[in-house]
């Protein structure tokens, strides 16, 4: 498993170390250990430049993935995932407006991207598949925060 953080803002204090064992769970959890991923921490500014580039939005969001499975030569290594491309100046202020710490909006923008990167969907897509992708977003999110699911 190959996990490279960039941190290329200086307005949020993170902790990669953190960072780095969450998405190491993470892969765990959805079998994929064995590939790379790469996180690059960025400000609104930044991520806009991408949001617009990208998806035609202009806005910053608060999470990009680019999955490298994707395209003509996306069978070239597949071990390699691809990047996950989160704002934290937006992070940061999502937790404080939805009143919960940073660190949980972190693994839950984690979760969103990887799962991007696994090629689940919840935009121009199915309703059952946008339902998928949300279930599996929650059942990540219990399983890194230690909750143990139970079958009903």
């Amino acid at each position: 498993m190959i996990i490279s953080i960039e941190n290329r803002q200086k307005l949020v204090k993170v902790n990669n170390r953190r960072i780095r064992a969450i998405l190491a769970k993470l892969m765990k959890l959805m079998r994929c250990e064995n590939g790379e991923i790469g996180i690059v921490l960025v400000d609104n500014a930044s991520i806009s430049k991408l949001n617009r580039y990208y998806l035609k939005k202009d806005s910053p969001t608060n999470v990009l993935s680019f999955a490298l499975s994707e395209g003509s030569f996306g069978d070239i290594n597949p071990s390699i995932l691809g990047d996950i491309v989160i704002s934290l100046e937006r992070a940061a202020s999502d937790s404080k407006s939805a009143g919960v710490p940073l660190d949980d909006e972190l693994d839950y923008l984690m979760i969103h991207g990887l799962l991007h990167l696994l090629g689940y969907e919840h935009e121009g897509t199915t309703d059952r598949e946008r339902k998928r992708m949300v279930r599996k977003e929650k059942e990540l999110y219990l399983q890194v925060k230690g909750y143990v699911l139970h079958e009903r």
